[in-house]
Parts: structure tokens; sequence; C-alpha cells
């Protein structure tokens, strides 16, 4: 594993703008990064999903940024925490989604990166959903134990590059997402991890994910040519404290 004192280049805490509310993230970018990857965490989890984070380190060391973001309120996340809705509104978590994404993509210090998502749980059907209203900026979508199932019509309509990943044990989710990868007609694989359950506790299977996930994001979100020009713009975001250095 390389240092990631040494590689983080940009570290900072954000506020995102989604309507007339804020969303709380967490924004890191090794140097050199080609792209940035949008988390969408899964049912009744958040930013600090020890999971997101831990897979969200192994794509840094791959030379990509990060962005996880919660995408409820924590008032939202209260509610959701009860009635359990919020978290089933596929379309409601896909807008806040494109909201972050049409942020990233107007500050100063990121808006040449490509952009990849990851999405977990219900997350991944937000993401998919997000990638088919924004088909010239999202360049790659990874799902982890997903239910792309929950973006119906969406699904013939994703354009991005999809990678689908499954516990082998995960029976119900193995089924359901192999009909939503029947639906799709973009580039797309489906990678079952042998002997996962839903969570991916088991030992070395959330490893397998994240060496899947970063591998995916590494090929995907390489510049293209008519990005170069533009690789060296400064790092300058506006974010709601200065950098700070430090691990992941």
């Amino acid at each position: 594993m390389s240092d990631m004192k040494q590689t983080i280049q940009m570290e900072h805490v954000i506020n995102i703008p989604s309507g007339n509310i804020r969303l709380e993230g967490e924004l890191k970018l090794p140097k050199g990064a080609t792209g940035v990857v949008l988390f969408a965490h899964g049912s009744g989890s958040s930013r600090h999903s020890r999971r997101n984070q831990y897979v969200a380190r192994v794509i840094r060391e791959a030379g990509v940024g990060t962005l996880l973001f919660d995408l409820l309120t924590k008032q939202e996340g209260a509610i959701d925490a009860y009635t359990g809705e919020l978290r089933f509104d596929i379309e409601f978590l896909a807008k806040r989604l494109v909201d972050a994404t049409n942020w990233i993509t107007t500050q100063p210090g990121t808006q040449h990166l490509r952009i990849g998502y990851f999405g977990a749980s219900t997350g991944a059907a937000a993401a998919l959903m997000a990638a088919v209203e924004l088909p010239n900026i999202v360049a790659a979508v990874v799902s982890r134990g997903g239910r792309p199932d929950l973006a119906a019509e969406a699904l013939p309509k994703v354009k991005a590059p999809t990678l689908l990943i499954v516990g082998g044990n995960d029976n119900v989710v193995i089924g359901l997402n192999e009909k939503a990868f029947a639906k799709m007609s973009c580039e797309k694989e489906l990678k079952i991890v042998p002997g996962a359950t839903h969570l991916f506790e088991e030992p070395g299977t959330l490893e397998q994910v994240a060496h899947l996930a970063s591998a995916w994001f590494k090929r995907k979100l390489q510049p293209q040519a008519a990005d170069l020009n533009s690789s060296a713009l400064p790092v300058k975001i506006h974010a709601t404290q200065a950098a700070r250095g430090g691990t992941s």
C-alpha cells in the first residue's frame, strides 16, 4: 500500500448545495488524479461507513480522487431511521447525487476531472439513475451489493461503463443484479465475490471489492485527449474548512 501522507494532494470538508439545504462531504484528491469518484451510500448509512471509507482509500491509492458525502441531512437521516422511506426514494437520492456532481464539475480544482459513481445498496440505483441524467459527464459506475433493479426504466438508458459486484452467498441480490444486468446495453460486467454475503463482512471479501472497483475506475477515468491540456489546473476548492494533512 502507498503512503497516503505523501500522495494526498488535497483534503477538504465541504458543504454541497442542493436546493435549499447543504450536504456535508469529504473530498480527497491524490496527486495527479485524473478522476474523482462520488460515493452514494446505501440504506441507513452515511459518508462515515467503514466499508465505503476503506474502498475510497484503495481507490485513492490507485490515483483517483474520492468524494464521500451524506445524501441526507441529519434531520432527514433521523426521520428515515424511523420510517425508512427516503432510503428507497431513488429519484430523490439521484437528484442529490446530480446536485453534488454539478457542484464538483464547476469547482476550479476539480472541473477537469472525470466523474465516476460508487453506489452501495439503494445508492447503486441512485447512481445509475443519476448517470442517465448526466450521460456526458459520468464516465463509470460501480455497484457494491447494490439494488440496480430499483433504477427500473433507467437501466436501458445507462451509457456509462458499469461494474456490478455481488457477494456469492447473497443469492437474492445476485438474481436482482442478473435481471438488471440483462436490461443494460452499455459496457458492463458482473462480478461475483465467492463466499461473500451482502455486506462483504467475510475475511478478504471487501478487499476484493476494493480491488475490482479501483481497477475499474483507474481504467475508465483516464483523461480523454480534450482533457490533457487542462490537467495542470491548480487545485482550488470552495470549502468549509482549509486543507488538512494526514492519512485517510
